[in-house]
């Protein structure tokens, strides 16, 4: 077989860790919806500038896009979730701003902070991991998912209600029910074994099988259906809720919360995320063949191999606002004028 695992002898044992700024905020999605402008909700993307509303297939993204919000240079992938918005008590909404995780982000506007992980952090299980080809994408979540029954077969897929910047732990599948004193942080985990033949599928999740247990636990091992070990991708999004956090802002119903996604869900089972590969040439499977972790994965470190940009040159790189409409202030209903659920 092609993806044959590699004697233990040499394995590496690498992780990447590392922020993008926000590239735009508007309604596009390429992966779900392509050629779709607008698309049906609003996401909010970092990564290459090659994203648009139809991203052909067949083109590798990392020879077209000439810059990335990301940290290192090579990174021109495209990662997305939808927007989280609140709803004040006359019906308005406003978009709750995004800041930047703890570590590693100086300079950061917005945006995530990307995973690239092994079976673990600290393993690969034995195996050797095996970057994505270009033309790769996927999905996790579904963005008309409205039961919790729903939401928990998506096991990567949480929410946490930031007591401070560093707060782990806790993790609900429903957006919390309470001010967070520092806001709240979404987490995505995609699937991270690969059937080894298709680059996308018709739902964009069936080419993958999700073997992970969320919160950076060691993976159970990929079934024979779906045999390749690629990097385990996780998304963090740490909403700033706390100019909304006045209790007087929030429904008079205890067990009501005020914020609501861009799909109009008002409970957070819908939450999901995108991923359309753009890494240059080999880089991503360099890094995956090094013993490096997180920024020691960097060019100028014993064991780096990637290069990175300066927070001034990540935060220049944008796209083109195609998609005219208001996603910022106060509005009086959701862009696209989606229904709350």
């Amino acid at each position: 077989m092609k993806w044959q695992a590699l004697s233990l002898a040499g394995l590496a044992e690498a992780a990447l860790r590392f922020g993008c700024s926000t590239l735009t905020v508007q309604r596009l999605d390429p992966v779900v919806e392509p050629g779709n402008s607008p698309s049906a909700h609003v996401h909010q993307v970092v990564g290459g500038n090659a994203f648009r509303a139809l991203v052909d297939p067949s083109v590798d993204v990392g020879n077209v896009a000439n810059c990335t919000t990301c940290v290192f240079t090579e990174d021109k992938s495209n990662y997305w979730t939808a927007v989280l918005y609140f709803r004040a008590r006359n019906g308005s909404f406003h978009r709750v701003p995004q800041y930047p995780n703890a570590v590693f982000h100086d300079g950061q506007q917005a945006g995530m902070t990307i995973y690239y992980t092994q079976e673990s952090f600290f393993s690969n299980g034995n195996q050797r991991i095996t970057s994505f080809k270009p033309g790769f994408r996927m999905t996790v979540g579904s963005p008309a998912a409205s039961t919790r029954e729903e939401a928990v077969q998506y096991r990567g897929l949480r929410y946490t209600c930031l007591q401070d910047i560093l707060t782990r732990g806790q993790e609900t599948y429903e957006l919390p029910k309470k001010p967070c004193p520092a806001g709240i942080m979404a987490i995505h985990h995609f699937p991270a074994c690969w059937d080894g033949k298709n680059l996308d599928s018709p739902d964009h999740q069936s080419h993958m099988f999700n073997t992970a247990r969320g919160s950076f636990q060691v993976a159970d091992p990929c079934p024979a259906s779906h045999p390749v070990r690629m990097p385990q991708v996780a998304y963090e999004t740490m909403w700033n809720t706390t100019m909304f956090n006045d209790p007087a802002l929030w429904p008079e119903d205890p067990n009501e919360q005020p914020f609501v996604w861009s799909t109009g869900d008002t409970r957070g089972y819908s939450t999901h995320a995108d991923y359309l590969f753009g890494w240059e040439g080999d880089s991503l499977q360099r890094a995956m063949d090094a013993n490096c972790f997180f920024q020691r994965c960097s060019v100028g470190n014993p064991e780096g191999v990637l290069k990175v940009q300066t927070a001034e040159e990540q935060n220049a790189c944008r796209i083109p606002v195609t998609v005219q409409e208001d996603v910022d202030g106060w509005l009086d209903e959701l862009p696209g004028g989606k229904a709350l659920w």
